[in-house]
């Protein structure tokens, strides 16, 4: 997980061109949530800027964070007037303030295990929101997954980031929710789905899988290898289906923070 999150940064401009995008539906669940405005937000792990520039269209005051100096570089190109960029990691961080809301999009299983929530709890006011969005792109022909699995096998079993907690697939709860019920800072938690349907040329496709972690941490021709294999198996177009899983939890207001 170390090697996977640091990553990303030889990619940047690639996570920009081909990650598909977040949907209205997906910012609409989460200002929804939180029963009322939403003036100040915190983003861990921001990458290139693609829920920033949603939230930051809102009229929201986004600060966000990103560790990476190449993912941020491509964050300020592409970022909105009015949003602040700081370079840390979430460990690291120390803003000063306080939000409304904490969002990560698809960025929260890279940070430590250790003291997460209490240090997400104290970024957050009293009643505040946290938001924790993401999930893998797959392809939906299954016929088209399975060629694609054989070429890949060699390589990898699988090219999808495990659940940090070992929450199996299957479970109703998926983590981040299983630790946020389980933590005394956080209350109200809730577990959804935002559908999303995309079709992609088949270079395109390629060229997302290029941004992806597995892939990333391989050596510069086994990875090239490996996406050449999947390329020639590929039609020339291909369904994907990029559904996003959303965890919301509200910070609990009674709770007293330790001295900061």
């Amino acid at each position: 997980m170390a090697d996977r999150a640091l990553s990303f940064g030889p990619a940047a401009q690639a996570y920009e061109r081909f990650r598909p995008g977040y949907t209205v539906e997906l910012v609409d669940r989460v200002l929804e949530y939180a029963h009322g405005p939403v003036r100040t937000a915190l983003e861990i792990g921001a990458g290139t800027g693609k829920a920033t520039r949603l939230f930051a269209g809102r009229g929201i005051a986004v600060t966000a964070t990103e560790p990476d100096e190449a993912m941020l570089a491509e964050l300020r190109r592409h970022a909105p007037a009015g949003v602040r960029t700081v370079r840390s990691a979430f460990e690291d961080l120390r803003t000063g303030a306080r939000y409304e809301l904490v969002f990560a999009a698809a960025a929260l299983h890279w940070t430590a295990p250790a003291g997460r929530w209490p240090r997400m709890a104290g970024l957050l006011e009293p009643g505040g929101v946290f938001a924790s969005f993401g999930g893998p792109v797959q392809l939906s022909d299954a016929a088209v997954r399975e060629a694609v699995r054989a070429v890949r096998a060699p390589f990898m079993g699988s090219d999808e980031v495990p659940s940090p907690d070992g929450t199996p697939p299957q479970d109703a709860m998926q983590w981040p929710g299983t630790e946020l019920r389980g933590s005394e800072w956080f209350t109200d938690v809730q577990q959804s789905v935002v559908e999303h349907r995309l079709t992609m040329g088949a270079r395109d496709y390629v060229g997302l899988l290029s941004t992806v972690s597995a892939y990333l941490v391989l050596p510069a021709a086994r990875r090239e290898q490996v996406l050449g294999r999947i390329m020639r198996v590929l039609p020339e177009t291909v369904e994907v289906t990029a559904d996003v899983t959303v965890h919301l939890a509200r910070r609990v207001a009674e709770h007293v923070l330790p001295a900061r």
